[in-house]
């Protein structure tokens, strides 16, 4: 089980790290977009903010995920982000599912991998 911990994580924490790089260095082109998902990129990109935010989120979370270092806080905080991803392509890009299905069932995976951390959170006082 270690085993497959340790390669999820980095395999998560690669991939966030790579996306993150890639957006604020303008690493590899803008894939073209049409339809629904073009207004809502669109939408994204006029935010100005919103896109930055969760590129940073993911490059915490990636560094936290290759370090092993706060898995568990990371694990959190990229959450809403991973079921962003999972939704926007479900509904908007279904030819990148497979991609947001390993994202998002990789974080939940880890989220139960370490659930001893996060009892106490549930724990009736």
């Amino acid at each position: 089980m270690k085993i497959a911990i340790i390669i999820i994580r980095s395999l998560l924490g690669l991939l966030f790290l790579y996306t993150s790089i890639s957006f604020f260095l303008h690493l590899s082109p803008e894939a073209e977009t049409t339809g629904n998902f073009k207004a809502f990129n669109v939408g994204l990109m006029a935010s100005t903010y919103l896109m930055p935010l969760a590129k940073s989120l993911e490059f915490l979370c990636g560094l936290s995920f290759i370090t092993g270092r706060y898995v568990t806080l990371a694990n959190l905080i990229i959450l809403p982000v991973t079921l962003n991803i999972l939704l926007i392509n479900f509904f908007l890009t279904p030819e990148n599912l497979p991609i947001a299905l390993f994202v998002f069932f990789g974080n939940i995976f880890l989220i139960f991998s370490h659930w001893e951390n996060y009892k106490s959170v549930f724990a009736a006082k």
